[in-house]
């Protein structure tokens, strides 16, 4: 009874601390994505690379900067990984394969930070921090600067520009992700997490075996992996791993990060609409979603079936002692419905309900909250087609603060949200039916497909964590997984920048006694009702063939 309190102290505690900073990080965003100032750093920067941060840009050209950025920087992350031998501070360590490092560069550009490897045994310092680290802030600002150009599609009229590019990259990094990674580094310092770049440790353990402890600029990565809702582990253990995760006051802390941004992010909506209300009913949305996965699965864990888990108070396989069953599930809602990779207990080892779950969080687009920027974006193309729902109902031309979801509208919307099932869907297929599934899983049966499954599901939806027992480090999956990572991440914005574009250009359509109000718990009872109707149809039968079949067996 102790720990459960305990438990919900701990959730309480974290939704306090996210309601408190809510609307001054909200504000905040705000007001750095609708500045026309440069700071000097920035203003550096932007010779650097030849760009004018002043000029506006269309969404064809928005949309090319960011893919030729992304491009760019998997092209850079795969060649460092390939060199990383030549470099200072390798550590011994060999260069990674070509199809590892497709699959890591795929993974960190996409802020997805799946890793088919173990960090401590096959990166070197310069490829941690140059590469892996710079990636998780450049590649979150990235999701953000997307999510502020549908923003403003929304704000603006007639006319087609949605911002700069480079300027919201760089704001985002420089304002937002930095100066609260530097506090958020701090602190996990102060609390025991190692930061250093020195040599590898040999150490005799207690039973006389010999072991290398490999250290590293370990607080630093940690803490832009959760902010920037990347994931991935500078060891392989991630965030169960004590360098990472010394205690339970770092793992509150580390959940706290995961969701900060994304929950802040419909106050920076509001703000930049004009209407406050309309970020409340989507960030109303998020949590209602969150919440009840957080306590579907708590309840899980602890009413978990067989005599070691009812002696132990709760299914405790797979999980860190120092979290138990409650904490363990709070970081794995949070990470499976956020963007991130980030884990402090064993996915795999769930019961098959409580995988059904997290499965499902991932299956709603990570848009509860979801990720550092893609969240929102998500969220929003969600609310179009919740609002076009209501429309057809009453038999009425559906309208979103005060823009007419015409059929362009309504296409670019379904293009978005079909593209990530079919990746799923046909990636999870082909490596069943060409036997590459079968061949890497180490479970047979229902819990077997769901590790195949969850993996497809985790990259398509740019999330990075994995059932474990999952063997993915194979030419096929790191191609495949690799190409779904990418899929995943850029395709979607096209259609969410042409959305953009699109909305941008039309006149505002004054509000009648009519319009739906799109501020009222109503519409938030729609969305969320929306949201688990469109997921529902979509993936009831694969969920069927895996967790649900291993829960009710």
């Amino acid at each position: 009874m102790g720990s459960v309190l305990a438990d919900v102290l701990v959730v309480i505690a974290l939704v306090g601390a996210l309601a408190l900073v809510h609307r001054p990080l909200g504000d905040h965003m705000a007001a750095v994505y609708s500045s026309d100032k440069h700071l000097r750093v920035e203003r550096w920067i932007y010779r650097s690379v030849g760009a004018d941060p002043d000029a506006e840009m269309r969404w064809p050209v928005y949309l090319r900067g960011v893919l030729a950025f992304s491009a760019v920087s998997v092209l850079f992350l795969y060649v460092l990984q390939r060199v990383q031998d030549k470099l200072p501070l390798s550590l011994g360590f060999e260069p990674i394969s070509p199809d590892q490092a497709f699959d890591t560069a795929a993974s960190f550009v996409s802020n997805t930070n799946w890793q088919s490897y173990s960090g401590e045994t096959a990166m070197g310092h310069v490829t941690q921090t140059m590469g892996l680290a710079v990636q998780n802030f450049v590649s979150a600002a990235v999701g953000m600067a997307v999510a502020v150009a549908l923003v403003r599609g929304f704000a603006r009229s007639r006319t087609g520009e949605l911002g700069n590019f480079w300027a919201d990259l760089v704001r985002g990094t420089t304002r937002v992700l930095i100066p609260i990674s530097v506090v958020a580094a701090v602190i996990l310092i102060a609390c025991g997490a190692v930061q250093n770049f020195g040599d590898i440790h040999h150490i005799t353990t207690l039973t006389g075996q010999k072991q290398a402890i490999s250290p590293g600029a370990v607080a630093s990565q940690e803490a832009i992996k959760d902010l920037g809702t990347n994931g991935g582990g500078y060891f392989n253990a991630n965030s169960a791993h004590p360098f990472e995760n010394p205690d339970g006051f770092t793992n509150w802390l580390e959940v706290f990060l995961l969701l900060v941004i994304p929950f802040s992010l419909p106050r920076t909506f509001g703000k930049m609409v004009g209407d406050v209300r309309q970020g409340l009913a989507i960030v109303a949305a998020m949590g209602a979603i969150w919440f009840a996965g957080v306590i579907a699965v708590t309840w899980l864990e602890y009413a978990h079936p067989g005599t070691a888990s009812q002696l132990a108070g709760g299914a405790m396989e797979g999980k860190e002692q120092r979290f138990g069953p409650g904490n363990s599930s709070l970081f794995a809602v949070s990470t499976t419905m956020t963007s991130t990779g980030s884990v402090d207990s064993f996915h795999d080892s769930f019961s098959g309900l409580s995988g059904g779950v997290l499965l499902l969080g991932m299956m709603l687009g990570e848009i509860a909250p979801g990720g550092t920027g893609s969240g929102l974006y998500g969220m929003l193309i969600m609310a179009v087609i919740a609002v076009f729902i209501a429309g057809l109902m009453v038999g009425r031309t559906p309208e979103y603060l005060g823009k007419k979801i015409g059929s362009r509208e309504m296409k670019l919307a379904a293009c978005y949200i079909l593209v990530t099932p079919a990746l799923v869907l046909v990636g999870t297929g082909l490596a069943m039916a060409l036997g590459k599934g079968r061949s890497s899983m180490t479970n047979v049966g229902a819990h077997g497909f769901s590790e195949v499954l969850y993996a497809y599901t985790s990259a398509s939806n740019n999330n990075g964590s994995a059932f474990a027992g999952f063997a993915a480090n194979t030419e096929y999956h790191n191609t495949m997984l690799g190409l779904c990572m990418l899929l995943g991440r850029f395709l979607p914005m096209v259609f969410v920048l042409a959305l953009a574009g699109s909305l941008a250009a039309q006149r505002p359509v004054p509000a009648t006694a009519g319009t739906l109000r799109t501020e009222k718990p109503l519409f938030t009872g729609l969305l969320v009702g929306s949201i688990l109707i469109i997921t529902g149809l979509t993936f009831f039968p694969a969920l069927a063939l895996g967790p649900l079949a291993e829960g009710l067996a």
